[in-house]
């Protein structure tokens, strides 16, 4: 059944259902009123963020299933408020799509928006719907609480260390993969596990709720964001807001295992992707240099991803210096950003 047929009220009706048959906590007033209304907990500040996800830009209904798109409209949302420390708790959907969309591609979509919301507890509260002219838009407003103090990019000190978690570059491959079509990833002789673990983190990234929870408990942690757009945009937004300069080695660079695959067989620069390829949705951290080591290892033992120191802050402007493995500069290339070529 297409949408020009169910209409939006019918749409409504149908995604209200859905939400109904999992009551959330804190939830008082859920679809199908004007407004949503939510209990936050006593002394928790409120933590709002959105992120809009468009066909062509963002995702390309070529490879990515409608399940994916909505696992992936909540995933980055998800990241934002794991890159303050905070708890993730409602979500709100704008959702724009042609009139003769299938009724079943929404219903997947908002599958896989609850399969990425699940696992932290997150319920879509509400939102709203439109018909688009062409193409899909999916923008998810994410509402969360934090506690204490949310950790911040302006918080970077001259000396501090500059750390990630798990590893970069995965994203970029996964998307340099689809491009060339994953049956001539195979022929070219990239391994079917290769494939598999790049395409998926492109496609259904994973946000690291737990591991910005802790860190942002860490007193040792002084100023933290998410790698979105990449490695060399991400440290550069921190460098501005904190007004100082970076250092790092590019040596360091935790390049994910099927990254370093694709790029072989595809000709590619690993440590380009794993710099400014984008949408690892990794955590950039700066912490106390002397808690590095213990921060790296009480991490791994509670949320089992590791923790890699790449570089330094320095005093200075807002510039990083990016060097090799024997000390000169090299040049890793931009990340991505939005209305630029």
């Amino acid at each position: 059944m297409s949408l020009r047929r169910l209409g939006e009220l019918g749409l409504i009706r149908r995604l209200r259902e859905e939400a109904e048959r999992s009551p959330a906590a804190g939830v008082t007033v859920g679809i199908g009123d004007d407004t949503a209304v939510l209990a936050v907990s006593p002394g928790a500040a409120l933590l709002a963020t959105t992120d809009l996800v468009i066909e062509d830009v963002h995702f390309r209904r070529a490879w990515a299933t409608p399940e994916d798109i909505g696992w992936k409209a909540v995933a980055v949302n998800l990241s934002d408020i794991a890159a303050m420390g905070g708890t993730p708790r409602w979500a709100l959907v704008a959702l724009a799509v042609p009139a003769d969309t299938d009724v079943a591609e929404i219903e997947a979509c908002y599958r896989g928006m609850r399969a990425a919301a699940a696992p932290y507890g997150v319920a879509i509260v509400g939102g709203d719907t439109s018909q688009s002219p062409r193409g899909w838009f999916v923008d998810v407003t994410l509402l969360g609480e934090h506690g204490g103090a949310p950790r911040r990019r302006s918080g970077a000190r001259a000396g501090d260390a500059i750390a990630v978690t798990g590893s970069l570059g995965r994203a970029a491959a996964g998307l340099a993969v689809l491009e060339m079509g994953a049956d001539a990833a195979r022929r070219a002789g990239l391994a079917e596990a290769a494939i598999e673990e790049v395409t998926r983190a492109h496609l259904r990234p994973r946000a690291r709720v737990a591991e910005g929870r802790w860190l942002g408990d860490a007193p040792a942690v002084r100023a933290m964001m998410d790698c979105s757009d990449g490695l060399a945009t991400d440290l550069g937004h921190v460098c501005r807001e904190s007004r100082v300069g970076a250092r790092i080695r590019v040596d360091r660079l935790p390049v994910a295992a099927g990254a370093e695959a694709a790029a072989r067989v595809l000709g590619r620069d690993p440590l380009t992707w794993a710099a400014s390829g984008g949408e690892d949705y990794e955590l950039l951290v700066t912490c106390d240099p002397a808690e590095a080591d213990r921060l790296a290892r009480e991490l791994q033992r509670s949320t089992g991803t590791p923790l890699t120191v790449i570089g330094e802050v320095e005093a200075g402007p807002a510039e990083i210096r990016w060097l090799g493995l024997d000390g000169r500069s090299v040049a890793p290339g931009a990340g991505f950003e939005h209305f630029r070529d």
